[in-house]
C-alpha cells in the first residue's frame, strides 16, 4: 500500500469513521436481505386470485367434521366491516393469477427458511476463518439475482417460485453470521450496542421500506414490478461494498491511525492472529447463558415472524383494509422501531461506559422490553375487535418495542465469546429458523376457511406464550460477561504473559 493511499485513507477516515461506515453499509446490506424476503407477504395479496379460492373452499368443507366448528365459531365471532364502512369501494378485493390455497400460500412464505436453516453454521464457519465482508457480500448477490429471476419462474410454475426462495434463504442465512464476525472485529466494547443496533435496524428499515414499496408497485404496476425494482435497486449496494469495507480495521485503508488504533487496543487485536481458535463445542452446549439465548432467539422470532409475515394477513381478512391501506399501515411502525432502537442502544452504551450497569443488566432490560410489551399488545389485540386503526396502533406499539432485541439478546453472543460470535449466532439463528417455517404453516392452518378473529386469536395466544417463555429464560439465565471458553490456551498463555511484563518494560516501550 503506498503513502499516498495511506494519507488519503487517513484523512477520509477523520471524516468520517470507518467502523461506522460499516455499521452503516452493513445496515443497508441487512435492509436489503429483510427487504427482499418480506416482499413476498405483500405482493403475494396482490398475486393470488382471492374469488378462485374462495369458491375452491366452499365445496369441501361441507365435508370435513371441522366446518361445523367453523360456522359455529363463525357466528359467535365479531366479522369486521372495510374501514370507512360497507360503502368504502376502495376495500374491493384484487385478485391476482394464481390460485393458490392458503396451505400452498404458506408454504411459500416458509419455503425461504428451509434454504435459511441449513446455510447458516458453514457459512458462519466461512466468516470466521476466511471472510466475513465476502460472505456478505455473496448473501446480498444471491437475494438479488433471484428476485430479478421471480416472475419469469413463479409464471411457469408454482416450483419455480420455491425454488428461488430457497436459494434467497440459503444467502440470507450468511447475513446475521458474517454481520456478527464484522462487529466482534470492529465495534469497541463501550460502542458495541450501538453498533449494533444501527447495522441490526437495517432489517427493520428493509421491512419498512419494502412493505411500503411493495404494495405501491404491486398496485400500480402489478405484483412484477416488485421483484424487478427492488432487486434492481439493491445492485447499486454491492460494489459501494467492496470498495468501502474490509474485514477489520487492520485492512483498511479508509481509516485514521488513531481511529484505528483505538479500536484494535480495545479489542486486543493490534496483532493479527494467525489461526482462529478451533470451536469448543462440547463447552459451547454445556454453556447456561449460551441456552437463555438460544431459547429468547427462538422465541423471539415467532412473535418477529408473526409481525413481519402474517400481519399483513390479519389486516387483509380480518379487518379488510385494501393492499394499498395495507401496505402503508404494515409498514408505519418500522419506522419509529429505527429510532427507538438506536436511542435505546445509545442510551444502554452510555449507562454501561459510565458504570451505572452492567452488560448483563443491558441485555436484560432490553430483551425484557422486546417481550413483555408485545406480548401485552398482542392480549389486548385479541380482545378490541373490529375498531380498525386502535388495533393497528396497538400492533404498532408492539412492533416498535420489538426493536429492543437489537440490544437485547440479539448481541449477546458477541459478549460471551467474540472470537465465535458468528457460529453462536448461526447455532441459535438456526434454532430460530423453525419458527419462520412454523409460523406460516400454523397460521394457515387455523385461518383455513376461518378468517376471522376467532382464530387469530389462537395465533396470538401461542405467540404470547412464547414471549413469557423468552423473558423467563433469559431473566434467570442470561449473561453479559465473557464466557472462559472464548480463549484459546494461546491466548490465554498471551494474556498472562502480559500481565507479568515488567512496570519498567511498559514505560519503555510508550517512550517516543
Amino acid at each position: 500500500m503506498s503513502e499516498e493511499v495511506i494519507a488519503r485513507g487517513s484523512i477520509l477516515g477523520k471524516l468520517v469513521p470507518a467502523r461506522y461506515v460499516l455499521a452503516i453499509m452493513g445496515s443497508i446490506g441487512m435492509a436489503i436481505v429483510y427487504g427482499l424476503k418480506v416482499n413476498l407477504s405483500v405482493a403475494m395479496v396482490a398475486m393470488v386470485n382471492h374469488t378462485a379460492i374462495h369458491l375452491m373452499q366452499e365445496k369441501p368443507l361441507d365435508h370435513h367434521t371441522i366446518s361445523n366448528l367453523t360456522s359455529s365459531a363463525s357466528e359467535e365471532v365479531e366479522v369486521c366491516s372495510p374501514p370507512g364502512g360497507a360503502t368504502n369501494v376502495t376495500a374491493k378485493v384484487e385478485d391476482g393469477p394464481f390460485s393458490w390455497s392458503e396451505p400452498l400460500q404458506g408454504t411459500l412464505l416458509s419455503c425461504y427458511f428451509w434454504g435459511y436453516l441449513v446455510s447458516q453454521i458453514p457459512l458462519a464457519h466461512v466468516a470466521e476463518n476466511f471472510s466475513a465482508k465476502w460472505v456478505m457480500l455473496f448473501s446480498v448477490a444471491i437475494n438479488v439475482v433471484c428476485t430479478l429471476l421471480t416472475p419469469i419462474l413463479t409464471s411457469a410454475h408454482y416450483g419455480g417460485l420455491i425454488l428461488m426462495r430457497v436459494l434467497e434463504g440459503v444467502g440470507g442465512g450468511a447475513s446475521f453470521p458474517a454481520m456478527h464476525v464484522m462487529i466482534a472485529s470492529w465495534a469497541p466494547p463501550t460502542e458495541r450496542m450501538v453498533m449494533s443496533t444501527i447495522i441490526y435496524v437495517g432489517t427493520s428499515a428493509g421491512t419498512a421500506l419494502s412493505i411500503l414499496l411493495a404494495g405501491v408497485l404491486s398496485a400500480n404496476w402489478g405484483w412484477e414490478s416488485v421483484f424487478y425494482v427492488m432487486g434492481a435497486l439493491s445492485c447499486i449496494w454491492m460494489l459501494l461494498w467492496i470498495i468501502l469495507v474490509q474485514d477489520n480495521p487492520n485492512k483498511q485503508s479508509f481509516i485514521s491511525a488513531e481511529e484505528r488504533h483505538m479500536i484494535t487496543s480495545s479489542l486486543g487485536t493490534e496483532t493479527k492472529v494467525e489461526h482462529h481458535p478451533k470451536v469448543p463445542w462440547g463447552k459451547v452446549f454445556t454453556s447456561v447463558p449460551f441456552w437463555a439465548i438460544l431459547i429468547a432467539h427462538t422465541c423471539s422470532n415467532f412473535g418477529w415472524y408473526m409481525f413481519l409475515i402474517e400481519i399483513p394477513f390479519y389486516m387483509k381478512q380480518v379487518l379488510k383494509f385494501n393492499v394499498a391501506s395495507n401496505a402503508a399501515l404494515s409498514a408505519l411502525p418500522y419506522f419509529p422501531m429505527i429510532i427507538f432502537s438506536i436511542l435505546l442502544g445509545k442510551i444502554l452504551d452510555t449507562l454501561q461506559a459510565k458504570g451505572k450497569i452492567s452488560t448483563t443488566i443491558a441485555r436484560k432490560t432490553a430483551t425484557s422490553i422486546c417481550t413483555v410489551i408485545p406480548a401485552i399488545c398482542l392480549l389486548v389485540l385479541c380482545y378490541i375487535g373490529c375498531r380498525h386503526y386502535e388495533a393497528v396502533s396497538v400492533m404498532s406499539v408492539g412492533i416498535v418495542a420489538m426493536g429492543a432485541m437489537f440490544s437485547g439478546f440479539l448481541s449477546n453472543h458477541i459478549d460471551i465469546a467474540p472470537n465465535f460470535a458468528g457460529t453462536l449466532v448461526a447455532l441459535t439463528n438456526t434454532a430460530a429458523t423453525l419458527p419462520g417455517i412454523v409460523v406460516p404453516l400454523f397460521v394457515g392452518f387455523v385461518t383455513h376457511g376461518n378468517q376471522n378473529i376467532g382464530a387469530w386469536r389462537i395465533i396470538f395466544g401461542v405467540t404470547i406464550v412464547l414471549f413469557v417463555l423468552e423473558f423467563l429464560a433469559f431473566v434467570i439465565f442470561g449473561s453479559g460477561a465473557e464466557q472462559s471458553w472464548n480463549r484459546s490456551d494461546d491466548q490465554k498463555d498471551a494474556d498472562v504473559k502480559d500481565e507479568k511484563t515488567p512496570l519498567k518494560d511498559v514505560n519503555a516501550q510508550q517512550k517516543p
